[in-house]
């Protein structure tokens, strides 16, 4: 009897599906609170605000793709890039249990808003991590894909790094950072490190599941 092999991208499609889900809801929301300020307002506190709950939604799609890269990556990967992933994955899915505050609560946060942000500090801190870790690795199995893997690391590292800036400024009493109280750009600065942060894991995905799909190839 003969077998029916997957088509080439079917082991891919499941998990960047769930990632176009994560961007498409954090999308929906951001249009559907038009009174949030993108620049100065991060995209946890819209969970208030209308369909607020897209975004846990978003979450905990863009975790599970997260998780399926963890397992997929499999043997020959460096473990502490695994290991920052899979802290990356955690983040993301308790930051989607534990709502942020609403806006403007910056100096008396909840317990609630604790976990929340301290879990997407965490997150946030381990992807770029896992890409700098990992970028050898998955530039050697998929070369042709050197260049956006290369170009997605740096920009996240740059835009986690201006992000621990922002935050750092409003939890002390900002948005000044010493520029005649400008407004800050903390808002602006997470969507950057998100749009980042799942480029990076959509295009490690689409490695994982072709060094896949090659080895099934090679056993076949």
């Amino acid at each position: 009897m003969a077998t029916t092999k997957a088509a080439p991208g079917a082991a891919v499609r499941a998990p960047l599906t769930l990632i176009g889900i994560g961007v498409l809801a954090m999308a929906a929301v951001e249009l559907l609170n038009p009174e949030y300020h993108l620049a100065s307002e991060t995209l946890s506190r819209y969970v208030h605000g209308t369909a607020g709950w897209l975004l846990p939604a978003a979450l905990l799609a863009v975790g599970a793709a997260s998780a399926l890269l963890v397992v997929r990556l499999g043997a020959g990967t460096r473990r502490a890039g695994r290991a920052a992933l899979v802290v990356w994955t955690a983040g993301l899915l308790v930051a989607a249990l534990f709502p942020a505050d609403p806006p403007g609560r910056w100096s008396r946060p909840s317990p609630s808003e604790l976990v929340h942000g301290n879990a997407a500090f965490l997150a946030f801190a381990a992807l770029p991590t896992a890409a700098v870790l990992l970028r050898g690795t998955l530039t050697d199995r998929r070369p042709g894909l050197r260049a956006p893997l290369n170009v997605l690391t740096a920009a996240s590292v740059t835009a986690t790094a201006a992000l621990a800036v922002f935050l750092v400024d409003v939890m002390h009493g900002g948005p000044s950072l010493g520029m005649g109280g400008a407004p800050t750009l903390v808002g602006l600065a997470e969507r950057l490190v998100l749009a980042a942060d799942f480029g990076w894991i959509a295009v490690a995905l689409t490695v994982a599941g072709d060094h896949d799909r090659r080895g099934r190839d090679r056993r076949g």
